[in-house]
């Protein structure tokens, strides 16, 4: 018998409820359990090709997305990954962060089985849903052999969890995977591999921290993300620093360049302990390297991707 596609609700659109009825805009996220997610999509029983099952590990819109809910999400996926009559693992998430989340699994979960973050752009009480195909999508996904390490699917689209990035607010196809490209496509309930074969599973780069982390055993550094603007002054990293942040990103314009007073503000940051990495605003394309680039580039991760590495990095001593 096929192994086990176990179901991890955390809220998001694709478990809300609109205004009025039919509505596509105006509603509220995370109303619906994800039993009832599960219910409404009666082909999953033939996709997942065995035993389905569902937990709720948070009810939440994930622009409220927090630290505590990303821990239960790792503790509960680990405890899945363990169990051999488990074949692969669904999370049903909100847009807002899906990226984010992503990316901190793809760093701390082994690979050997899939793990599909699904989604969707409008509430389950829309008139035309495309929660339910995601649903879908993502749970034939999960049964497939050849899956391997976190993916994405939504719109019929595959994506990997590197390149996985939200580009706008309302589409169906909400998301894309820039220069990267996406890893396949749904296709009548089977996946086709862009490159006419599965990508192979990347072995975690944070696979050791994680068991701690799930347990509690390490605490979250504070990182924050601040943004080279016209005009822009250091207070803002001043402020950071006298909060004792752990560790900023700094969102560079173009090929890694920072006004002058913020350079400024992010060398005090560092004198005073602050661990320092850089990013570009450019949603395409990674910085070229540079002999006078004043701190690590962040090797084409997105600002949000960039803080999670660096969150990592000193919760296992790697500051600096």
């Amino acid at each position: 018998m096929a192994g086990k596609i176990v179901v991890l609700g955390t809220g998001g659109t694709i478990a809300g409820t609109g205004d009025a009825a039919g509505a596509s805009v105006g509603y509220t996220a995370a109303q619906l359990g994800i039993d009832q997610l599960l219910a409404a999509v009666p082909q999953l029983a033939q996709a997942a090709r065995g035993p389905l099952l569902a937990e709720q590990v948070a009810q939440i819109d994930s622009k409220d997305m927090s630290h505590a809910v990303w821990t239960r999400l790792l503790a509960r996926c680990l405890a899945h990954l363990e169990d051999d009559e488990v074949a692969g693992i669904v999370i049903t998430h909100g847009t807002d962060t899906l990226e984010e989340t992503a990316w901190l699994l793809h760093n701390l979960l082994p690979a050997h089985k899939p793990v599909v973050l699904t989604c969707a752009m409008r509430p389950a009480t829309a008139l035309a849903p495309d929660g339910p195909q995601n649903l879908l999508d993502a749970v034939a996904l999960a049964a497939e052999p050849t899956a391997r390490g976190v993916l994405m699917v939504a719109a019929g689209v595959v994506h990997g969890a590197r390149e996985v990035t939200k580009v706008h607010p309302l589409r169906l196809d909400a998301f894309a995977s820039h220069d990267g490209g996406p890893l396949g496509w749904m296709e009548a309930g089977r996946v086709r591999w862009a490159h006419g074969c599965a990508p192979a599973g990347q072995e975690p780069r944070h696979g050791a921290l994680a068991a701690r982390l799930a347990q509690g055993g390490a605490q979250w550094p504070r990182v924050a993300i601040v943004l080279s603007h016209a005009g822009v002054d250091g207070s803002v990293v001043d402020a950071l620093v006298a909060a004792a942040v752990d560790g900023l990103v700094a969102a560079a314009t173009g090929n890694g360049t920072l006004h002058e007073t913020l350079h400024a503000a992010l060398m005090r940051a560092e004198q005073a302990g602050v661990a320092i990495r850089m990013a570009s605003r450019c949603p395409q394309g990674r910085m070229l390297p540079q002999s006078d680039l004043a701190w690590a580039d962040a090797q084409g991760l997105s600002p949000v991707k960039a803080r999670i590495s660096l969150m990592l990095e000193l919760m296992e001593g790697a500051k600096g």
